[in-house]
């Protein structure tokens, strides 16, 4: 088999027709005939684009409302012969069928119709292509004599091949071509095994059988968590909820390993939040959120909760950072990255002055959490699925335990230190003021470390503060250590042995303690 194969004839029907006219006219000044399809030769005519109907090229009409146009001999033979085999040589000869040498597809947008809140069944079902596929296996399959395309970004280095190969690609581009082609296909038929076994996204049944995952390497990554870890950057393709894969970096250095970890734990904290918005995080961990009338005085008050855990910190804020913000972000003394919907045109000029700034953009933070999102994570040999931790609690579940009440206020800041807590590492405690934390204890194998922690660090903040505890409290110590540094009022789970005795340290010190039934573990 010679390493170049020279391309006379192509068939091209794509659905995503970017950049087709362009490629396909460079394709006919090359001599090579094209072959084309519905809608695809529509657009390919309407171009000045001279090319044939599939069926003027076998002889046979599309039938079935084009249900079947390119499922015939003709075309497949003509993709699959070995063009070193002499009987399949002999045999297309006797048949008068003719080579087809490149095979540009792309598919029906099934994933993006199953993703349309108003797409039916059947309309959803009628965009599993069966034809796209065929075609491209058959081509990549036979990669030793075929070029196939599924990618319009390919488009350029199809083109690049045929100048400087005479008409021809090499065997090195056909095979990574035909690797393209199967990761495509493995993808397509993946997400129609889904829909199927699991539904469409916000439907029940989340948990499939059998799951196949598809990821596809984005980028190398420098290192690791440490320096001598090798890693790398892998994308879901078929992932629709926001997503720092599709986050746009507008300046600073090339993100490392732990700043997409710190960032997905950053944006899991902004999609719970709709008015002004702030958080500052290390290691995945806040040490400090707080909302605000505006933005700015949002990210202060965050970043005034711990100013110094904030050094070398993850920047989070929900709406578009205007110059107000961007003036005191700049003061900040070292930020590795910031991460918002958007900036205005003059806040970004500031804040890219400091080049080592990494900033990122994501309009998909101002859509809020999806519903029903599902949640993976990796063990030795396997993966867990859960459904994410989007569970909301109003002020009416809220279930008063204690002689006191809570006022309104003390209630606003219960709810909000509420939200934080859960994206916090167990175990976690919060305290909060105002709407904004004041200390932070996450991480401690026991209770009363992490409100150790958290009173330390809220210093004389705690007096008047309010505390939230991802769980409940087993012993009255963890109580004890809030109230006796001036903590007015407690918000937790309940449903401990110990419940009676938390309570009892909380009407003693005069505190107000409200149960939510609901446990926010993060491990």
């Amino acid at each position: 088999m010679p390493e170049s194969i020279k391309i006379k004839r192509a068939l091209v029907s794509v659905s995503d027709k970017t950049g087709i006219e362009n490629f396909t006219r460079e394709l006919e000044k090359l001599g090579i005939e094209i072959i084309s399809t519905g809608g695809t030769l529509k657009v390919l005519k309407k171009a000045g684009v001279h090319a044939i109907s599939v069926s003027t090229f076998t002889g046979a009409p599309e039938i079935l409302g084009g249900r079947v146009k390119t499922l015939h001999p003709r075309i497949h033979a003509g993709i699959l012969f070995r063009r070193d085999n002499p009987d399949d040589v002999e045999k297309m000869a006797a048949s008068d069928y003719k080579s087809v040498d490149l095979v540009v597809v792309n598919l029906y947008p099934f994933r993006e119709t199953v993703a349309r809140d108003d797409a039916s069944d059947a309309e959803i079902v009628e965009n599993i292509d069966i034809g796209g596929p065929s075609m491209i296996r058959a081509a990549a399959k036979n990669f030793q004599s075929v070029t196939v395309v599924v990618d319009p970004a390919d488009y350029d280095g199809v083109l690049a091949q045929l100048n400087e190969n005479d008409g021809a690609t090499d065997i090195a581009f056909r095979r990574e071509c035909a690797r393209k082609a199967f990761a495509l296909t493995s993808v397509y038929d993946t997400a129609i095994a889904d829909y199927f076994s699991v539904g469409r996204p916000g439907e029940e049944a989340p948990f499939p059988a059998k799951l196949d995952l598809s990821y596809s390497r984005k980028s190398e990554l420098r290192y690791g968590e440490n320096p001598h870890q090798q890693a790398s950057l892998y994308s879901n393709e078929s992932f629709t909820g926001p997503t720092l894969i599709r986050a746009e970096q507008l300046a600073g250095k090339e993100l490392s390993y732990n700043n997409y970890n710190d960032l997905d734990a950053c944006l899991d904290m902004l999609l719970d939040f709709s008015e002004p918005f702030a958080c500052v995080l290390k290691h995945a961990n806040p040490c400090g959120a707080a909302i605000g009338k505006t933005l700015a005085e949002a990210y202060k008050r965050a970043y005034e909760s711990d100013p110094l855990s904030a050094y070398g910190s993850i920047i989070g804020l929900n709406q578009e950072i205007d110059m107000e913000c961007a003036e005191i972000l700049h003061e900040t003394p070292f930020v590795e990255c910031i991460l918002a919907p958007s900036l205005t045109d003059e806040a970004f000029k500031l804040l890219k002055k400091k080049k080592a700034r990494r900033i990122l953009t994501l309009p998909q933070i101002s859509d809020g959490r999806p519903a029903r999102e599902i949640v993976y994570r990796f063990i030795r040999g396997g993966l867990l699925l859960q459904a994410a931790d989007d569970k909301d609690t109003p002020e009416a579940d809220l279930k008063v335990v204690t002689k006191r009440a809570p006022t309104k206020k003390e209630i606003k800041d219960l709810l909000f230190g509420w939200k934080v807590v859960k994206h916090t590492k167990s175990n976690a405690i919060v305290l909060a003021r105002d709407g904004a934390t004041v200390g932070i204890g996450m991480g401690q194998t026991s209770r009363v470390d992490s409100g150790f922690m958290a009173v330390k660090r809220a210093g004389d903040r705690a007096r008047g503060a309010v505390m939230a505890s991802d769980a409940f409290f087993p012993m009255p110590d963890g109580v004890e250590v809030a109230t006796d540094a001036g903590v007015t009022a407690i918000i937790q789970p309940g449903g401990s042995k110990g419940d009676e005795q938390a309570i009892e340290a909380a009407d003693k010190a005069g505190a107000a303690m409200v149960f939510t039934g609901v446990r926010h573990f993060k491990h």
